[in-house]
């Protein structure tokens, strides 16, 4: 997959001269409605001998436009996790752009003329909900009008299971909830943030569950407190264990959210290096124990339960 970085106003020297199926859409998460549109993309472009774009920008635009709130505007994946998803999906080019006030402030005409048809596109393909400007006229519905007959217009619409629509927002949700296996059924792969190892307190060693203490992106959303299966990815290999999310309360309430992993047969010295972790079930909430041998025995159980789920999840998934 190639990938092209553009700026407002590009070069037209960075585009690729052959005619493309272009998808368009912010893509969060690329989750299985994302994931629709994109193989809907996808499909024209093999009926039709083109290759299949993807067109994303680098941050969300609420974010250029509104406070930082991080309650809203937390991402379900980075631009890094998007590249290796689009890519396992099959796109051929994938042109991310620096979303700007400049960039944002391009009246719909000036949009379509240069990062739609600027872009090659003989189709255009996005979601019902895609927008290029303020909704009232800028939505899918104005397309056509603004193509001028220079590209065909697909609007995908919604991915729907039997609890509606699938989107960002629900998946978001369920991952605050601690839903992390349903969050997993929406997305159709396992929900996964980004960190590295850093020194704690070392009281998990002297418990007999030595952690590696996680920094998390602070751009990405994490599930909410309480104790998970999951598994980490370090040093170019995956590994099984437990995640703790919360304050340790058991034994001194700390002002920031901890990660911890406790890591399955692992013996390894790890710090600074940079990790991935999959949340793959919630197994409890945070509790506090009356004393340090509560702990460890709560502990050996949520392991066994942990080991039992992991060696059974999907391995079907996406990713």
């Amino acid at each position: 997959m190639e990938i092209i970085k553009l700026h407002h106003p590009y070069n037209k020297k960075e585009i690729p001269q052959q005619d493309t199926v272009l998808v368009l859409g912010f893509f969060d998460g690329v989750h299985r409605g994302h994931q629709a549109v994109i193989n809907e993309g996808k499909k024209i472009a093999k009926e039709k001998d083109l290759k299949l774009a993807v067109m994303t920008f680098n941050r969300h635009p609420a974010i250029v436009y509104t406070r930082f709130n991080p309650d809203q505007h937390y991402y379900l994946t980075t631009l890094q996790r998007k590249e290796t998803i689009m890519e396992k999906i099959g796109v051929d080019i994938l042109y991310e752009v620096d979303f700007t006030a400049k960039f944002g402030s391009l009246s719909p005409q000036d949009f379509v003329d240069d990062y739609i048809v600027g872009l090659n596109a003989k189709v255009a393909v996005a979601g019902f909900d895609y927008t290029y400007g303020k909704p009232e006229v800028a939505s899918m519905e104005h397309l056509n009008q603004y193509a001028q007959n220079r590209f065909e217009v697909i609007t995908v619409s919604p991915k729907i299971d039997k609890n509606g629509k699938i989107s960002s927002t629900r998946i978001r949700k369920a991952i605050k909830e601690g839903k992390v296996g349903l969050a997993a059924d929406l997305l159709g792969y396992y929900f996964e943030t980004e960190g590295f190892v850093i020194h704690g307190d070392a009281r998990g060693r002297t418990l007999g569950y030595p952690t590696a203490n996680i920094y998390p992106d602070p751009y990405l959303l994490l599930p909410k407190r309480g104790v998970y299966a999951v598994e980490l990815f370090v040093n170019d290999k995956w590994y099984r264990g437990m995640a703790s999310i919360g304050y340790n309360i058991t034994f001194e309430k700390r002002r920031n959210y901890s990660v911890e992993v406790h890591l399955f047969d692992f013996n390894e010295v790890i710090y600074g290096e940079n990790v991935r972790v999959k949340w793959v079930e919630f197994l409890r909430d945070e509790i506090k124990f009356d004393s340090a041998e509560s702990l460890v025995e709560q502990l050996g159980l949520d392991e066994i339960k942990a080991r039992d789920i992991l060696w059974k999840r999907k391995s079907t998934m996406l990713m």
